[in-house]
């Protein structure tokens, strides 16, 4: 799995997230870092936002959270997922060593991405191309403010 710091990173630098089912993401900033959650039909869901997404927790009884905008949670992209974006510039994914080595075209060099994880080989490939100006960055659409927003949260306050 691709790392928490490289996640970050990625995300910064403008990797888009569409939210689907399976994918996989944590939640900075919470106390909850080291927590892995997956989406899935059962317990964690997407809900279409105009503009956005939240995600809600059904029947996640250990903590209170029961929804959260996806421009909160950072995405744990996997390794086909990262592929996919490299998309026709992959040349290779070989092993030297004990490192992973993902060989990228990027014009006129191919050029080299070396991680102990084959994960963290495709992203450092990624955020390259991003830098590069090879890759289009994607930024997402804010959050929508709607059923799961800050606004539409009832106010108890005068009770």
């Amino acid at each position: 799995m691709i790392s928490v710091e490289l996640a970050r990173v990625l995300r910064d630098s403008g990797l888009e997230w569409k939210p689907a089912r399976y994918d996989v993401f944590f939640i900075p900033d919470r106390g909850l870092d080291d927590r892995v959650f997956v989406l899935s039909d059962m317990t964690i869901d997407i809900q279409p936002l105009a503009g956005g997404a939240a995600i809600t927790f059904n029947g996640a009884v250990e903590w209170s959270l029961d929804s959260i905008l996806h421009g909160e949670v950072v995405w744990l992209p996997t390794e086909a997922q990262l592929r996919s974006l490299i998309g026709e510039r992959l040349v290779a994914l070989t092993r030297d060593g004990g490192e992973y080595v993902c060989a990228v075209d990027v014009g006129n060099e191919i050029a080299e991405y070396r991680d102990a994880g084959a994960s963290n080989a495709y992203g450092q490939a990624v955020l390259a191309l991003f830098e590069l100006g090879l890759m289009e960055p994607l930024r997402p659409t804010l959050d929508a403010v709607g059923p799961f927003g800050r606004e539409s949260r009832p106010d108890y306050s005068g009770l």
